[in-house]
């Protein structure tokens, strides 16, 4: 039986593709709000033209644009490919999302754990549980092609 939190990795899988159908970095991000999907986004810093569009900072803005507040409170899990950068984050935190699920680990920005541990740092003034390595291999194997063919 698949866990939620594959299920909804499967559908922030999709979301990669569309990134990737566009030339971006394959990382799909969406946020669940008391089991219903809320909103969601995909890479596209560069047809946006914006260094700030990755997957995660879409898919808050779109949420909170739904809740009509920056804060995207209650029981809320943002799920993304790609272990989130600080710039994401910090993002994270700000919204205060409850919890973040993450596919693939990132070992030279990765913020939840890998190199820095934003989302959960006392020093914040909010933390957010977190758990890795949801369909890692997947998630993974997504990017490596990517790059592979860029290489």
């Amino acid at each position: 039986m698949i866990s939620e939190d594959e299920r909804w990795m499967r559908h922030a899988l999709l979301l990669a593709e569309r990134a990737l159908d566009l030339g971006e970095v394959p990382v799909g991000a969406l946020i669940v709000k008391d089991g219903e999907l809320l909103a969601e986004g995909y890479n596209s810093p560069i047809t946006q033209h914006d260094p700030t569009a990755h997957a995660e900072i879409l898919a808050l803005r779109n949420a909170a644009q739904q809740v009509n507040n920056y804060r995207v409170t209650g029981n809320t899990t943002l799920y993304v490919t790609l272990e989130p950068c600080p710039m994401c984050a910090g993002a994270i935190v700000h919204a205060r999302i409850n919890r973040v699920v993450f596919g693939a680990f990132d070992p030279r920005t990765g913020s939840a754990g890998s190199v820095f541990s934003l989302l959960q740092s006392e020093r914040l003034n909010h933390r957010a549980e977190v758990c890795g390595g949801i369909l890692e291999d997947e998630c993974a194997s997504q990017l490596k092609t990517f790059f592979k063919a860029r290489r």
